[in-house]
């Protein structure tokens, strides 16, 4: 089941939307010049209504500043965030886990020491896998991975793209929208359903940590006589 999302206080919301101001004024160098005019541009449109028409205008032309800031902010702070994790390693994961919506991501199920990786999704599309490297060695991971995969998802559909700049590959600036696009084949029951038997399929048994029980220990003299042999 996807996890509750936790509520944000006031002062959180301001503090995360300043390091969104930031960030995006570091990457992008538009946003500035665009945001002083989402400021300027209304208030003096308002400023002009409140001489024509007197002060009732003033409320109005506040919301309307307010709301172009914010969209200037939506707009450029997606197309910073977009530009700053190109070519990153583990950046398609962390777009799918920031979406709005029931993803259920599992990064890096498969990947290798050359830091080529293939994520897992699960939601109302069905199953997909996202790879992200080398793209001759990352094809290779994907076939692994449909392969392991087409044993227990069933009837449900199987995508899968590769995150790059080449021919046939997905920017990662088009990864939301082209996800977001997929028509919807499963219920909320079925995504349920498919986690879980992924989530068995994926999992990796843990050593247990501490000392080991006494009755799972090796005899007395056991690794002296497998070295004698």
């Amino acid at each position: 089941m996807a996890k509750p999302q936790e509520k944000v206080s006031f002062g959180q919301r301001l503090k995360q939307i300043g390091m969104v101001f930031r960030f995006t004024a570091k990457q992008d160098r538009w946003f500035a010049p665009l945001t002083a005019a989402a400021v300027l541009i209304p208030l003096a449109l308002t400023a002009v209504a409140v001489i024509l028409w007197g002060w009732l205008w003033l409320p109005v032309g506040i919301l309307i500043t307010l709301l172009a800031v914010l969209i200037v902010l939506n707009l450029r702070s997606n197309k910073a965030m977009m530009n700053a994790a190109e070519g990153q390693p583990g950046a398609a994961a962390q777009i799918m886990e920031s979406m709005r919506g029931d993803w259920r991501v599992t990064p890096a199920v498969s990947s290798t020491t050359q830091m080529d990786m293939v994520h897992l999704v699960i939601g109302r599309p069905g199953v997909i896998l996202l790879a992200e490297g080398n793209p001759q060695r990352v094809r290779g991971l994907l076939g692994q991975e449909k392969r392991r995969l087409a044993k227990v998802i069933g009837s449900a559909p199987l995508y899968d793209y590769v995150i790059g700049q080449g021919e046939g590959e997905l920017p990662i600036r088009k990864l939301r929208m082209t996800l977001m696009r997929l028509p919807r084949n499963l219920q909320g029951k079925d995504v349920n359903a498919l986690d879980k038997r992924l989530k068995a399929l994926t999992a990796r048994p843990q050593m247990p940590k501490g000392a080991i029980p006494k009755n799972m220990r090796p005899p007395r003299g056991a690794f002296r006589q497998s070295r004698g042999r």
